[in-house]
């Protein structure tokens, strides 16, 4: 059976047109791996699948010859190949890790690549539309889910005027928050005593709070806040 050209891009553009509408998501979002990235993995996918669903164009049988074809095993490579790219996007900074959404998007990505590579058109483009309404839509619905929210907290204070742990604690607890990993250090170079530690809260706007009470306390020389992210 001879291939046309045409077929093959018919194949190739749903696949990017696929990887383009996912990637558009993601970019208006900000995130690193974005509408090119998402594009080409898609079409990738695609391509590498082209060469097992076509592969008695470039590998004919001869007489007496038989050609086992089993697309199943590029589809496992490709999926273990997307992985390293995956990981590539999620990142750990404290307690925040970043990237997981959209690492979960490239894997899927791929796996939409592959149906429009073997000519699943129908079922990548409902993939795709699936995959749109959860980075989306879900995307609303998770932000009404009553989330524990985390951040990193530092207090600062001057040696021999820091508010003592019990203080600490009843002064967050007033602000909604739970502690935990509470840390301490000295600051010889400063003069300084340091507070570290995870706080939580289930509403966000405690952390405003928060900050508006230790900028009017004159005992606390600096602090810090940092909301871990999705």
């Amino acid at each position: 059976m001879h291939v046309s050209l045409a077929e093959v891009a018919w194949h190739m553009l749903a696949a990017l047109a696929a990887g383009a509408v996912i990637g558009t998501e993601r970019s208006i979002h900000g995130r690193a791996a974005g509408f090119r990235t998402h594009t080409l993995v898609c079409m990738s996918a695609s391509l590498l699948m082209l060469i097992t669903v076509f592969e008695s164009q470039w590998v004919p049988a001869t007489s007496g010859d038989s050609v086992r074809i089993d697309p199943t095993r590029m589809a496992q490579g490709i999926m273990t190949g997307i992985g390293f790219l995956g990981a590539g996007v999620i990142f750990k900074e404290g307690i925040t890790v970043r990237g997981l959404t959209t690492a979960a998007s490239i894997w899927t990505t791929s796996a939409i690549g592959i149906l429009m590579g073997t000519g699943l058109y129908a079922a990548g483009t409902l993939a795709t539309v699936l995959t749109l309404g959860v980075l989306s839509i879900f995307r609303l619905i998770e932000l009404r889910f009553p989330t524990q929210l985390y951040a990193r907290h530092m207090l600062r204070f001057q040696r021999g005027e820091a508010m003592t742990e019990a203080e600490i604690r009843a002064l967050l607890t007033k602000h909604g928050f739970k502690i935990s990993d509470l840390s301490y250090a000295v600051l010889d170079s400063e003069q300084a005593f340091e507070y570290r530690m995870a706080i939580s809260t289930l509403r966000g706007e405690n952390m405003a709070r928060l900050a508006d009470t230790l900028q009017s306390l004159p005992r606390v020389r600096a602090f810090s806040i940092s909301p871990s992210g999705d």
